[in-house]
């Protein structure tokens, strides 16, 4: 007795839906176009034919715009059984509209993906999100340290396509370290940028100064020696006394490799690397335990000359050097940490004369180095910082201001405790009564101002929008929003309560694990006629999680959209406002830059590959230059609007600006910074390293003006810190176009495209 098969069911074919001819097919009654020239992205997937094959050439300057638009016609289908009584089905022709533009209004799902367009033959361009109206800032001089520099309006990048497209063409050209001077502008966007007066365009408008009311809370006090050393970072060995011990001082190898002078440093103490390598500008100091957390704090433009363009730095060291928070776990307070406060500042006595008189030969007798210095440590009883931001616009007190002690800035911070948390930091010189000057002040604080907590997670990353909305990234997965300003503006007070009953304006589940990393695509929403509404707050958050899901979210849909998937942590996410996107990491330690753009939505392309996994990634507002933080002890700039294309005369490299190499003295935890020129060819690591060499955050100073926009600062996993000025140059010292003017289009004229000698395929993105 022969087997009774069960009777075939009415199922979609997926034979008839891929368009394949075939026999015994099952009934369809539509047929879906697909590019046949996408690629499976398997290395066992067999070869096409050679006639199908396009030229790589012409695949490189296909532009993915006109590929998404036009129809696409599907042939006529006819199966016909045999060997089998079957009916024909036939699959009439019809129009298929290609998919639709990547977007992120999708269903109201968890997440969803965010497929490019159909087509693979596409090169990245770096597109801008918006575009701006009016002049930007500009260097006429090479930037000096400590010193006003010179600054000239000239043409918006956007002023019109042939602007963009010499100035993003020009950035190809940069091969150093850092940015170009000559091409830095500032292409952040905020939604308190003053619009309408006169000077609109200056850095003082772009980013006012906010949060004027906030005054530091009362109840502050300096602390002896002794009774700070508590919340310092300590030795994990027990005195007799039952204390635990400072920290060790690390054993540390500076100078070019070979030449290398053994030095110690204690935690507080920091060294100039120019005095071993006199054309460094770095500076490395000690904060006496791993470092988490590090920013730059902002000044406003009308004071940085009554400071003398001192910069500060936040810096949030770990209470022991085999510190391992957990995530998740919330510590019960009071647990006692610290922040450190480093400043850059000149060491040289305020010259009576102007700093730009008498520029020549004896010019590099008056520069000064300057150096660094603990200024003030912050004792706090949250735990220690696992992410450290300041307010992204100044809200330094000015000048003026007659109240004491004023406000340095509004400094916020994921902590051990499992909350976010504001504190309004004082001036370090209004609250130092005396003492040793080379020593810092210790000032307990009191409640911050501001406290967030969810009791049924812990808040684990985050990330400023504007001076008042913020995005909270958790442990279960959830991206939860806030906005700040009413409940800042009730803080006006010095002696004003804690404010802890905050609720969400966006509660939203998007990961399936703790969210790592997270940035604002700082973009301004449009109007329904498309115009940007520069007076709104941004819509879309770019986060990366413990899931390997790397999602875009805007909060007015409710849901993430998945971007990239990896079988890794995604333990970093910036956004790049010269790229157009954010910046992450994919597999193997792969850095990639995704594009927000409608027409480029969900598209990327490799930018670095160090040696070992991704700690942190950081994009600046000024320039095109990622600086990236890898477990191998590398910190390694690169230029993302390098040319894509294959090939060209100028050379792509990826820079390590610093290099940190277990110590070989015994008891040494750290050791030498290096300067890319002396890395040598052998430096590949062996995939293992020890912990103490990481470099776990580096941050470019965003938020102080151009002249100091190549500042970049790097932790590490040692408490070992440096600060370096990073400047580019042009390759073959040759600026293309003519000048900096041509690039611009300040001189209305017509020049050539490229400039002799160098090739227009060798040049950046456009």
């Amino acid at each position: 007795m022969t087997r009774t098969l069960r009777p075939r069911k009415s199922n979609p074919s997926y034979v008839a839906l891929g368009g394949i001819q075939d026999e015994g097919a099952g009934p369809s009654t539509r047929a879906v176009a697909f590019d046949d020239d996408v690629d499976s992205g398997s290395d066992f997937a067999p070869e096409k034919n050679a006639d199908t094959q396009v030229e790589d050439d012409d695949d490189d300057d296909m532009e993915p715009d006109g590929e998404e638009e036009g129809p696409t016609i599907a042939p006529s289908i006819s199966v016909t059984a045999s060997r089998r009584s079957a009916s024909v089905v036939e699959v009439k022709t019809k129009v298929v509209r290609g998919p639709s533009k990547p977007s992120l209004s999708r269903a109201s799902k968890r997440q969803m993906y965010v497929l490019p367009t159909p087509s693979v033959h596409h090169r990245h361009r770096a597109v801008p999100l918006y575009t701006r109206s009016g002049r930007v800032e500009r260097l006429e001089t090479p930037p000096i340290l400590f010193k006003a520099p010179k600054i000239v309006m000239s043409n918006n990048f956007t002023q019109n396509a042939k602007v963009a497209d010499r100035v993003n063409k020009s950035w190809g050209y940069n091969v150093g370290h850092g940015p170009i001077w000559e091409l830095v502008e500032d292409r952040g966007w905020y939604k308190e940028a003053v619009e309408g007066v006169p000077d609109m365009d200056s850095d003082a408008n772009r980013r006012p100064r906010v949060h004027k009311n906030v005054q530091v809370k009362g109840g502050w006090e300096v602390l002896s020696n002794s009774d700070a050393a508590a919340f310092l970072p300590t030795d994990v060995v027990i005195t007799e006394d039952g204390n635990l011990k400072p920290p060790p001082p690390l054993t540390c190898l500076l100078g070019p490799f070979g030449q290398q002078t053994e030095m110690k440093m204690e935690m507080f103490h920091s060294h100039k690397i120019a005095e071993l390598i006199p054309e460094s500008t770095g500076y490395v100091f000690n904060a006496g335990a791993p470092v988490w957390g590090i920013d730059w704090c902002p000044i406003h433009a009308d004071d940085r000359q009554v400071h003398r363009f001192k910069q500060y730095l936040a810096v949030a060291p770990f209470p022991t050097g085999s510190h391992s928070p957990e995530i998740g776990i919330k510590v019960a307070r009071p647990s006692h940490a610290c922040i450190q406060i480093w400043s850059l500042g000149p060491t040289q006595p305020s010259p009576t004369t102007s700093p730009r008189a008498g520029r020549g030969k004896s010019k590099s007798k008056e520069v000064d180095h300057g150096g660094m210095k603990c200024e003030m440590v912050l004792c706090i009883e949250s735990g220690p910082a696992h992410e450290l931001k300041w307010c992204p616009l100044p809200s330094n007190d000015a000048n003026s201001v007659q109240r004491r002690p004023r406000k340095l800035g509004l400094l916020s911070g994921v902590f051990e405790d499992g909350s976010w948390s504001i504190y309004a930091v004082p001036f370090p010189e209004d609250v130092r009564t005396g003492g040793d000057p080379s020593q810092p002040v210790y000032v307990k604080l009191p409640e911050p101002l501001l406290r967030i907590e969810l009791e049924e997670t812990s808040c684990w990353t985050f990330d400023w929008a504007n001076s008042e909305q913020v995005a909270i990234g958790t442990t279960n997965g959830i991206i939860a929003v806030y906005n700040l300003g009413p409940h800042l503006s009730d803080s006006g007070i010095s002696d004003s309560t804690l404010i802890t009953d905050l609720l969400p304006t966006h509660y939203i589940t998007v990961h399936q694990s703790a969210i790592r990393a997270l940035a604002w695509i700082r973009a301004p929403p449009a109007t329904s006629t498309g115009a940007p509404r520069t007076d709104g707050d941004p819509t879309v958050i770019a986060s990366g999680g413990y899931d390997g899901m790397e999602c875009m979210t805007d909060i007015r849909e409710g849901h993430g959209s998945v971007m990239n998937r990896t079988r890794d942590v995604i333990n970093a996410m910036a956004f790049s406002p010269y790229g157009g996107g954010p910046v992450t990491i994919d597999h193997e330690n792969i850095v990639k830059a995704y594009s927000a753009s409608p027409s480029m939505l969900g598209r990327g392309h490799t930018l670095l590959e160090p040696q070992g996994p991704v700690w942190s990634v950081n994009a600046s507002d000024f320039h095109p230059q990622l600086a990236v933080g890898s477990a191998d002890g590398c910190c390694t700039t690169t230029n993302s609007l390098r040319s894509t294309r294959r090939g060209g005369s100028v050379e792509t490299q990826d820079r390590p600006a610093t290099k940190a190499k277990a110590a070989k003295a015994a008891g040494g935890a750290s050791g030498t910074s290096k300067e890319q020129e002396r890395i040598k060819a052998d430096s590949a690591g062996t995939g293992a390293w020890p912990q103490e060499v990481g470099v776990h955050r580096v941050i470019w100073n965003s938020c102080n003006g151009l002249a100091a926009s190549g500042l970049l600062a790097s932790s590490t996993g040692s408490g070992l810190c440096r600060v370096d000025e990073l400047w580019g140059r042009w390759i073959k010292g040759k600026v293309p176009y003519g000048g900096i003017e041509h690039i611009r289009g300040e001189m209305n004229d017509d020049v050539m495209d490229v400039d002799d000698g160098a090739s227009d395929d060798s040049a950046g993105s456009s």
